[in-house]
This record gives structure tokens, C-alpha cells and sequence, in this order.
């Protein structure tokens, strides 16, 4: 089933950071952003065992079960086992460095076979305390978490946990699964695969107003051939676009913050704000069916779905274009 038909609207909301993504957050201050979530109409909801060990899980569960079942889609993701075994020294993210050091204290099994993928799903919806998910993920088969090592992790997944979530999805125990990664490869290697596809993709940080050249060049219009949809997650880049200070997870390099100031200085002289152009440039693209920007306090979900409504001038998109901030090819909202 294709994500549109899915997906119950083109906002939706990522948990990652409940998973005290960068920092500890209060349980009450988590647990009141998923309700401003579901107060602002938000009814499209990700995570995944990997936010915190299980915690954005948790977390998540806690708020949504005070609300009907079928009137939500909810979306995690496979390929890491939470154990009970509590782990010894830092957590190893790759390149991702101390992402969710102060999540859960739980050892993390790093798996995609078709057992770990059984496991994982069961431990999951425990977390969520829900007896069904509508979307699955396999999640980071990428470089950016293995190296070189990536292509022999794909094979684990591919032979593992993309035949369990097709059975799942043929059996209807899940309406839909793809990938869920950071890089545009894993996701051109699927679509290029001989096999039963998925249903569609989360690109999280390679569609968004600092990084989509290269997405624009071979992954995007594969997606377009094939006629699959993508969440788009990460569209502030890790926050950086919406006033923090992360790109790609870590403290956002010069260049990056010079090139976020020009795009600020652009739309204060349009009289907009950075988010809504953020925002509206991901999810401008046909391929694209919605996205997920993540919050850690109430105020920033009124922002998110203010920013989706709010009225950007063809006149910004076209000066955007123009001070080359944008690649020639990018759609851009109205067709500007």
C-alpha cells in the first residue's frame, strides 16, 4: 500500500529526541510535547527502539494510549534489539558521536536478521503498548552508522528483516515497510533490487534547504519511476533551521551557519520565517508524502504546524533561486 494512502496528513511528528537526544529531558516535558502533538491534529507518529533505548518508545506509548486506536498512524523501525543488560561504557554511534548518551542505560543489539527483526517488532509494541504498527522501518543499514561494513549489513537486512516485513505485510500484520536511513545509497540499491518492494522510504537530513543536490540527482527521480513515496525526516537539518545549533547531529560547521544566516536574512526581508521555508521546500518535491520534524517542548509543535500553513511568497521562492540557495532543479511550493 502505497504511503499516501497511509499517511493522514503531510505533517507528522518524529520521536527521536524524546529519546533525550543531546540532552536529558524531563519525563512530564516529554510526555506534554507528544500531547501538544496530538492537540495540534497530529495524527502520524515515528520512532524507534534506537531513541534513547527504548525510551521515545515508551514515552510515545504512554500519551497515545489514551487515544483510539484507529485514529492514528504510527510508524517504528527494526534492526536494533533493546537488552536488559545494561551496557558499561559510552555507547558506540558511529559517526553520530554521543547521540543518545543519555538515554536508557540498556545494551543495544545491532541486528537485521529475520529474528532479530521478529524480536524487535514484539519489543516494540510492549514499549508502545499498541497490538499493531502501520508502518515498519529498517533502520541505518547506511554508511553513516557502518563504514565500509554498510553493504554487508543491507545483505543481513535484505535476506532478514525485508522478507519478514514483506510476509508481515502480505499476512496484514503491517500496512507497509521500507527503509528508514540517512543516505540516499541504501535506498537506490532497494529500488533496484529483483524482490517484493517497499512500500515506500524515510529519508531523514538529505531533503532539506541545506542538503538535496544530491538526492535530486539519481534518488529522486528513481523514487519518481517507481512510484514510491518518502517521509521526509531531519527537514530542519538536525535543527539548525529552526534556531538550534546541530547539523547532522553535531555542532553545525562556519559554512553551514553562514549559509543558514543568508536564508535568514532572505526571509526576515519577505517577512516570513526560516521554519516555513524549511518546512514547505521538503515537502514540495512529488515524491515527497510528509514530514517528521521532532520537538523536545510543547511550543515548538504550534511552530511546526504554524510554519506548515503559513503563506510564503512566490516572490521568496524566486529571490531563493536566484541567490543560488537552492539547486536549479529543487521544485520548489507554487511552482516558483
Amino acid at each position: 500500500m502505497s504511503l499516501t494512502h497511509i499517511l493522514p496528513g503531510r505533517l507528522g511528528f518524529g520521536t527521536a529526541p524524546l529519546g533525550n537526544m543531546f540532552r536529558a529531558i524531563p519525563e512530564d516535558e516529554a510526555l506534554a510535547t507528544v500531547a501538544a502533538a496530538w492537540e495540534q491534529g497530529i495524527r502520524f507518529y515515528d520512532t524507534a527502539p534506537y531513541y534513547g533505548a527504548g525510551l521515545a518508545e515508551s514515552r510515545l506509548g504512554q500519551v497515545l494510549a489514551g487515544e483510539p486506536r484507529d485514529s492514528y498512524v504510527l510508524s517504528t523501525k527494526v534492526g536494533r534489539v533493546v537488552l536488559d543488560e545494561h551496557r558499561e561504557a559510552a555507547p558506540d554511534f558511529g559517526e553520530k558521536g554521543g547521540l543518545f548518551e543519555h538515554g536508557n542505560p540498556n545494551k543495544i543489539l545491532h541486528e537485521w536478521t529475520a529474528d532479530a527483526t521478529e524480536r524487535s517488532i514484539e519489543d516494540s509494541l510492549k514499549r508502545l503498548g499498541t497490538d499493531r504498527l502501520d508502518i515498519v522501518w529498517v533502520h541505518d543499514i547506511a554508511q553513516d552508522f557502518h563504514g565500509d561494513r554498510w553493504l554487508q549489513k543491507f545483505e543481513e537486512a535484505r535476506t532478514g528483516a525485508f522478507r519478514v516485513l514483506s510476509r508481515l505485510r502480505g499476512e496484514g500484520v503491517v500496512k507497509a515497510w521500507g527503509l528508514g536511513v540517512n543516505k540516499t545509497e541504501p535506498i537506490e540499491l532497494t529500488l533496484d533490487l529483483d524482490e517484493p518492494q517497499p512500500d515506500g522510504f524515510l529519508l531523514a537530513g538529505r531533503y532539506t534547504l541545506l542538503d538535496h543536490g544530491h538526492a535530486l540527482q539519481r534518488l529522486l527521480p528513481m523514487a519518481q519511476e517507481h512510484n514510491v513515496s518518502m517521509v521526509i525526516g531531519g527537514p530542519y537539518s538536525s535543527g539548525v533551521l529552526a534556531g538550534g545549533t546541530h547539523f547532522e547531529y553535531r555542532q553545525a560547521p562556519p559554512e553551514i551557519l553562514d549559509r543558514v544566516e543568508r536564508l535568514r536574512e532572505l526571509a526576515a526581508r519577505h517577512g516570513i520565517s526560516v521554519k516555513a521555508a524549511a518546512l514547505q521546500f521538503s515537502l514540495a518535491h512529488p515524491v515527497a508524502a510528509a514530514a517528521i520534524p521532532g520537538a523536545t517542548r510543547p511550543s515548538r509543535i504550534a511552530e511546526d504546524t504554524a510554519a506548515l500553513a503559513e503563506r510564503v511568497p512566490a516572490g521568496f521562492w524566486h529571490d531563493l533561486r536566484a541567490a543560488g540557495l537552492v539547486h536549479p532543479a529543487a521544485p520548489l511550493p507554487g511552482n516558483a
